[in-house]
């Protein structure tokens, strides 16, 4: 086996009421801080962007339908105009947060059921962009590939990032499988981490109906949320090196 490491980026949503950064950072290269829409207020951005800073773990913002009943994660009969206002405020109000101590916002990775509509909805991913469209030479913006969202920002003329998901389960056409199924979410460590090597060594994905379905990625989500997020991420650290794959710092 070849002494040249494969660096890849491990990323996770945080700062979404679960007060388990401190202990994630450690094994992870980016994060999507919460901004008030699903979850975050100023003091939660706070502490987190701190934590961030103290790890060498870069930050993104990770705007949502404001939705804090729903934590997001249900689709909202929104009009553009009011998603434009409601995501550009949220990274604002990061941003605001970053600028007093003259910190940079690194990417952009919308949450949970807009992450998933503006993958499918041109016209929603187009609102999207014009909501981000102040930041697109200064950031990065992480988006599923072949979406919707993707071809917009390509459009625009957007660094983006592909990203795919270790803990989670995907279908045929590479979509997530949802939410509201027993099997959305991949809990057991092992599971997780032959999950993410098959997309990081082969750039296939295995779904759930047995096939391989190519796909290529720059970063990798494993979610703040996932009930054995440490343990999973723990994990990953060890193996990983034997495969000669580590997670950038």
């Amino acid at each position: 086996m070849s002494n040249q490491f494969t660096f890849i980026d491990v990323n996770c949503d945080v700062g979404e009421g679960l007060g388990n950064e401190a202990q994630l950072f450690p094994f992870i290269s980016s994060c999507s801080i919460a901004c008030g829409g699903h979850a975050g207020d100023r003091e939660t951005m706070q502490k987190v962007i701190q934590l961030a800073i103290d790890n060498k773990v870069k930050i993104g913002a990770h705007p949502s339908y404001p939705d804090r009943e729903n934590f997001g994660r249900k689709s909202m009969n929104i009009s553009g105009p009011q998603l434009i206002s409601s995501v550009a405020e949220q990274i604002e109000n990061l941003i605001s947060i970053l600028n007093q101590g003259q910190h940079k916002l690194f990417h952009i990775k919308p949450h949970g059921a807009l992450y998933n509509d503006i993958a499918k909805n041109s016209d929603l991913a187009r609102s999207f962009i014009k909501a981000v469209h102040d930041y697109k030479n200064d950031v990065c913006l992480y988006v599923p590939p072949g979406s919707a969202i993707a071809m917009e920002a390509l459009k625009n003329r957007f660094n983006v990032k592909y990203e795919a998901f270790a803990d989670r389960n995907y279908n045929a056409d590479l979509s997530l499988v949802s939410r509201e199924k027993s099997n959305s979410v991949i809990t057991n460590p092992n599971t997780v981490f032959e999950h993410l090597l098959s997309m990081v060594l082969q750039h296939q994905v295995h779904t759930t109906d047995g096939l391989k379905i190519d796909i290529n990625a720059d970063t990798y989500c494993i979610h703040g949320d996932n009930p054995k997020v440490l343990q999973i991420l723990m994990y990953l650290s060890k193996r990983l090196s034997n495969y000669n794959i580590q997670i950038e710092k």
